[in-house]
């Protein structure tokens, strides 16, 4: 993993970490120990499921870059897809708050989507890569 790339995933990863810690916590006070649990369950779920995706979309921009747009459309819609099926899968269960699971499910996916758009517009990529021998050819004419 190169150095911006695990730039990018710290400065989604971190911001995530603390809403899922203020989301366990507001979880917990509302719904007790059922909700700290499901609100913690929740982030966790987000952390995994949008950190995996992160990655993958990072070797397909290395591998594959003129796949990189589609492959982002299709990751995200797998993503809130598999989400769905994590909810339904726990909708019914006595492990944790189910509302508090999937209120954390979805703030922290926010916050995540927020930090990573932040810090996809704060990097600063180049989009051509700059060479040395045109350069010294249209300094030389």
């Amino acid at each position: 993993m190169q150095s911006n790339d695990a730039r990018m995933l710290l400065h989604c990863a971190v911001p995530t970490a603390v809403a899922a810690v203020v989301a366990a916590v507001i979880s917990g006070v509302f719904a007790g120990s059922k909700g700290a649990i499901g609100g913690a369950a929740g982030a966790l779920v987000a952390l995994l499921f949008m950190g995996v995706g992160l990655y993958a979309l990072q070797r397909t921009a290395k591998s594959l870059p003129h796949l990189f747009q589609a492959m982002g459309l299709l990751l995200y819609t797998t993503q809130i897809l598999l989400l769905l099926v994590v909810l339904i899968a726990f909708r019914d269960t006595t492990l944790f708050d189910t509302r508090s699971f999937a209120l954390a499910l979805l703030a922290s996916t926010i916050v995540w989507v927020a930090a990573q758009t932040r810090a996809h517009m704060k990097a600063k990529i180049l989009y051509v890569e700059p060479s040395s021998s045109s350069g010294e050819k249209a300094s030389g004419t």
